[in-house]
């Protein structure tokens, strides 16, 4: 059946002005809602409008109004749980501002977050939401593109731009004076990077060192065990090497979930049981802290909390705020289960 050329094709602002027997501009003026149509002209144009079911380029008029209603989000990697949980929480975020969030992932590799904050690849967008991890704050205080971004996680102190951050210093403390509690002397810290040591290891690493020393206990720096990335296989290996060097550990307090899932595989290989052998602890609380066996103890980060107050800040700046750039902590939660004997 041959298709008429409206319908072949998507229909055009100069399709529905013949069809009304009007010029492009009275179209353009009906749907950009311009006051000075008369009513008749308006409903007749609609009625076209409809008919044809032309669809208006919202980005084009968006675009001539100074807005894409777009914003990009830039971070290491989606297929990491807590990364891809705090995607979730940030589209959902996004969502209720009338926002659009584009995904642009980093791999935490430098040149790529370089690219980010000079506003490559993630042009076209009103905002940017950033989680780096590698770039030094130097380079980010010294970033070129002027679009409005908002930095989360630890990463940025200094860099003159608005961030969400987590308090990973109460975090440290937090974990390790529950390991204390439930009886723990020989408390190993699994996630130290001694090659790259960033804010969110050192602050956790101080957080453990607070709690030990509060509690009169001597830190041993050799327990203060290095991890070449924050995966579940670098847990297991991390796990297997440290208990063979230090048999006397009676606790691990990872530095993320995945490395926790990651040593309770090697201790459960080892032959040591958790928690009555062993007791672990990590961080972030995601999806399968709930179902892992045991099921894990965890310092649960609330990402909707952090997606609100980033685009909140976000949307301050684009309502034209020029107020100095604010910085937003949010603390974890103890979230007790069996791998410490809850």
């Amino acid at each position: 059946m041959p298709t008429s050329r409206a319908t072949a094709r998507a229909t055009t602002l100069r399709d529905v002005a013949e069809a009304a027997g009007v010029s492009i501009k009275t179209v353009s003026n009906v749907v950009n809602d311009h006051p000075h149509v008369r009513p008749e002209m308006r409903e007749r144009v609609r009625a076209v409008i409809d008919r044809l079911d032309y669809r208006p380029n919202g980005i084009g008029r968006q675009l001539r109004q100074g807005r894409t209603g777009l914003v990009a989000l830039a971070l290491p990697n989606v297929t990491y749980p807590y990364y891809g949980e705090l995607t979730s929480a940030l589209v959902t975020a996004a969502r209720a501002r009338g926002l659009t969030l584009l995904v642009e992932q980093t791999d935490a590799d430098l040149e790529r977050e370089r690219e980010v904050a000079a506003g490559f690849p993630v042009r076209m967008v009103d905002g940017l939401v950033f989680v780096p991890l590698t770039m030094g704050v130097e380079e980010l205080a010294l970033r070129r593109d002027r679009t409005p971004a908002v930095l989360i996680g630890e990463h940025g102190d200094g860099s003159g731009l608005d961030r969400v951050t987590i308090d990973s210093i109460d975090i440290g403390t937090t974990a390790t004076q529950h390991l204390l509690d439930a009886g723990r002397r020989r408390i190993a810290f699994l996630g130290d990077k001694s090659a790259h040591r960033s804010p969110v290891v050192a602050q956790r690493a101080a957080g453990y060192r607070t709690a030990l020393e509060r509690s009169g206990i001597e830190v041993d720096p050799d327990l203060l065990w290095p991890v070449p990335e924050w995966e579940r296989r670098h847990g297991f290996e991390g796990a297997t090497e440290l208990l063979r060097a230090h048999p006397d550990v009676d606790a691990i307090f990872a530095a993320n979930d995945l490395i926790a899932f990651g040593a309770m595989r090697a201790l459960r290989l080892l032959g040591r049981r958790v928690p009555d052998d062993v007791a672990v602890l990590g961080v972030d609380d995601v999806e399968g802290a709930q179902y892992s066996a045991p099921t894990l103890t965890s310092i649960a980060l609330d990402r909707s909390e952090m997606a609100d107050l980033a685009l909140g800040l976000l949307a301050d700046r684009l309502a034209g705020s020029d107020a100095p750039p604010r910085l937003l902590s949010v603390k974890g939660e103890l979230v007790v289960r069996e791998s410490t004997g809850g």
